[in-house]
């Protein structure tokens, strides 16, 4: 898949997330890249049998004290080549899991535990908005 196919991917994923997080978010980019580097996964301490399908990179909405400002954006990063490799190429799948991805970043980004973050995975799978 190319790099612009996959690019209309996400803009189609990002209108599967909740509308909450959606309408909260400020200054996040978005990159995509093939996959993630080595030393990237030596550094999360993630072993052959994981992948990383995304990486947010900045300052928790709750960690940010008042003079917090003048910032490049916070970034999540989607990782290409192991959304498409989980997926098996298929398209509808590519979507779900990118929408997947972009709601567990985004958790990070609002500051949310690992337990809410999974709930509202959940929901999202199940097809659920919220």
């Amino acid at each position: 898949m190319t790099r612009q196919e996959f690019k209309a991917l996400v803009a189609e994923a990002i209108d599967t997330i909740p509308p909450r997080f959606a309408r909260e978010i400020r200054n996040v980019a978005i990159v995509i890249e093939d996959e993630p580097s080595e030393e990237l996964l030596e550094e999360m301490e993630m072993g052959p049998d994981e992948t990383l399908f995304g990486l947010y990179q900045g300052t928790p909405l709750p960690e940010r004290q008042w003079a917090f400002g003048n910032a490049l954006p916070d970034c999540i990063t989607l990782f290409q080549l192991p959304i498409e490799d989980e997926c098996e190429g298929d398209e509808d799948c590519i979507v779900m899991e990118i929408g997947d991805t972009l709601i567990h970043e985004l958790g990070h980004y609002f500051g949310m535990s690992e337990e809410e973050i999974m709930e509202i995975e959940e929901r999202y799978w199940r097809g659920e908005s919220s």
